[in-house]
């Protein structure tokens, strides 16, 4: 896949995740992944960044419940999820009560589409 030379990486990650495609980075020198999109790796300080798809499980780092009146969409969670490739990313987990949402819980991603643009959620990975 080649990346558009006018898209800067985040807007190509946006770009996928708008064609349902959940994509992070790696670096071809240090072979460690890199989220959020950058033009650096920030562990090697190499350019070699390449996109390859993520494997999208993961585990609950941290979780909070925001808090809002029904008529406004009710409670929702927000939690930081450490992906299985090594890097963390904030983001929600879906399906499940916001309190039930657990630190150490294992997750999956999937993309959804959010009033036309493609947004990566989380679904606790034993359907609880």
């Amino acid at each position: 896949m080649q990346e558009d030379a006018k898209l800067g990486p985040e807007a190509h990650y946006q770009a996928q995740l708008n064609q349902g495609r959940f994509l992070i980075q790696r670096c071809s020198d240090c072979a460690r992944h890199v989220f959020y999109p950058r033009v650096i790796c920030p562990h090697c300080g190499g350019a070699a960044l390449q996109w390859v798809e993520a494997g999208g499980a993961g585990m609950v780092y941290s979780t909070t419940t925001v808090r809002r009146k029904a008529e406004a969409g009710g409670d929702y969670d927000v939690s930081l999820i450490d992906l299985d490739e090594g890097v963390r990313m904030m983001s929600r987990v879906e399906g499940i009560a916001p309190t039930e949402v657990k630190i150490g819980m294992r997750v999956r991603a999937r993309v959804i589409d959010q009033k036309g643009a493609g947004l990566v959620v989380f679904f606790a990975e034993d359907g609880k």
